[in-house]
């Protein structure tokens, strides 16, 4: 079963929530490192998070081009609807 983008866009604000500490809004264009301060383990431990509630694997190389959460959710539903 496919999703549609904005359900996904919306499971990965969710998820993305459980990590903001810093209470900001979560939009498409929040960034993990500016916006939400989280470092590259929390940062990995969120990508775990994601990985396991859509039961996917995103891949190692695209890491260093998600730096906000509409960009990972590009990802994860490009991966989810494949």
């Amino acid at each position: 079963m496919t999703q549609s983008q904005e359900e996904i866009f919306n499971t990965v604000a969710t998820l993305v929530g459980n990590f903001n500490t810093r209470g900001i809004e979560i939009n498409k264009e929040t960034k993990f490192t500016a916006d939400l301060d989280l470092d590259s383990l929390a940062v990995m431990d969120l990508l775990a998070e994601i990985e396991d509630h859509f039961d996917i694997t995103v891949p190692l190389n695209i890491l260093p081009d998600l730096e906000n959460v509409g960009q990972v959710a590009d990802a994860v539903a490009k991966i989810v609807n494949e």
